[in-house]
């Protein structure tokens, strides 16, 4: 599994079931987003989740680094699966989704760790004004 070779304290200290868990419920919220077209039940749980791992003293890079490991699963069972026509949306829609977690993520934290300024979002839109 990839928490473990990702050499995570808290998440090492941890049984592999529990991380199975936790990882089998972000995948489970990955089909939720894709089923109801909505973003909010992943946010929701990354911003209760941040405030968990926040309160057990987790790093947020700890939290993060999981995001990312079911990302790289999902991708993987993607493109085993899946047929070209099919990949770019599927491996756009599985990084949408999980952008959107680790985003929420990533604000609560800062929320909580008492930005001066708490925001509820980020607005990356300046960045990116398209893709050609």
């Amino acid at each position: 599994m990839g928490l473990s070779r990702s050499a995570l304290p808290h998440y090492s200290e941890d049984r592999a079931e529990q991380n199975r868990i936790r990882l089998e419920r972000l995948y489970d919220l990955c089909m939720q987003c894709l089923t109801d077209r909505s973003l909010n039940p992943m946010a929701d749980y990354a911003r209760q989740v941040a405030g968990e791992r926040h309160r057990e003293g987790i790093d947020l890079r700890e939290v993060h680094t999981a995001f990312n490991v079911l990302e790289e699963v999902i991708w993987r069972l993607i493109v085993a699966h899946l047929q070209p026509p099919q990949l770019v949306q599927s491996l756009g829609q599985a990084s949408t989704i999980l952008g959107a977690g680790k985003q929420a993520l990533a604000v609560e934290y800062v929320n909580l760790v008492g930005h001066p300024e708490p925001r509820q979002s980020l607005d990356l839109s300046e960045l990116f004004k398209g893709t050609t």
